[in-house]
């Protein structure tokens, strides 16, 4: 189970209408989204990760703390939700750095995984994989193994590999499963809040029972706060994506982290670590 921790001004939807230079005079809802999702996985008795922005992290670090202090996992989700691709590999060390810095000082914990704001490591980006394991990290959750207008590697594998020859960073995407022979995004996001939540129970359990794999889900503070802002001027396919069913998703999730076994990332790459055979060639 995992968290990518970002307000609802900071997603890839909105990033044409609304300036980064903006962002501090926008109102601040993340920490109450996260602290209501801290008290629904207190009562399901699960542990996650939160993968979060070192912005966010940089202007509150009690709310960091207190997701370490719960037990939960502290990753990052780089500094500011600035795609890979749209870096080269000195302003993507810059930003994976400066964002790992300000999560470990204010947890107190190492930080070890890492997930690409929007999926965005894919084969634009070889160099990335380099740059974390230069760097240290353990494991990244940053690849969807689909094809998708916003985001994907189609041809990526899609349960834990290791990306790099004789090195032993994992990668682990996020679910997608097998339908007519086609892979469908089932991780979690936009298509768990608009597809009917039967659909995510028969994904998993074809995941887990059938193939034998672990689910990686994930999802976003906003997406449980119907409340939250609306963006003038923002495409309709963006407002789409973005608003829908969000009266509707916390109550989904209640469902789903009590209907199954969840644990940590970095828990299950250590679990996955063994499972891989043998490092890329």
């Amino acid at each position: 189970m995992s968290v990518d921790v970002e307000d609802w001004f900071q997603v890839g939807a909105f990033e044409s209408v609304i300036s980064r230079d903006d962002w501090d005079n926008l109102p601040l809802r993340v920490t109450d989204n996260v602290l209501r999702i801290l008290d629904m996985f207190a009562e399901a008795q699960i542990k996650a990760t939160f993968f979060t922005l070192g912005w966010v992290a940089r202007r509150n670090g009690a709310l960091v703390r207190r997701i370490a202090d719960a037990g939960h996992e502290i990753a990052s989700h780089g500094w500011d939700h600035a795609r890979v691709f749209t870096l080269d590999r000195r302003q993507f060390g810059k930003d994976i750095a400066a964002a790992r810095k300000v999560l470990e000082d204010a947890a107190g914990v190492p930080v070890i995984g890492y997930r690409a704001p929007s999926f965005s490591i894919d084969q634009r980006t070889p160099w990335a994989y380099l740059e974390l394991a230069e760097q240290g990290y353990a494991y990244s959750s940053s690849v969807a193994p689909v094809a998708h207008d916003h985001y994907g590697w189609r041809d990526a594998p899609r349960f834990a590999f290791h990306p790099l020859p004789a090195n032993e960073l994992l990668e682990i995407p996020v679910t997608t499963a097998m339908v007519g022979g086609r892979r469908v995004a089932a991780g979690g996001g936009g298509f768990f809040r608009v597809l009917p939540y039967a659909f995510s129970r028969w994904a998993i359990r074809q995941v887990n029972r059938e193939e034998g794999r672990p689910a990686i889900f994930y999802f976003h503070p906003w997406e449980i706060d119907p409340a939250q802002p609306r963006v003038p001027g923002a495409p309709m396919r963006s407002r789409l994506r973005h608003y829908t069913n969000l009266e509707r998703m916390a109550d989904k999730l209640r469902s789903l982290v009590n209907e199954f076994a969840w644990d940590r990332m970095d828990a299950l790459a250590e679990r996955e670590r063994r499972t891989v055979t043998g490092l890329a060639a």
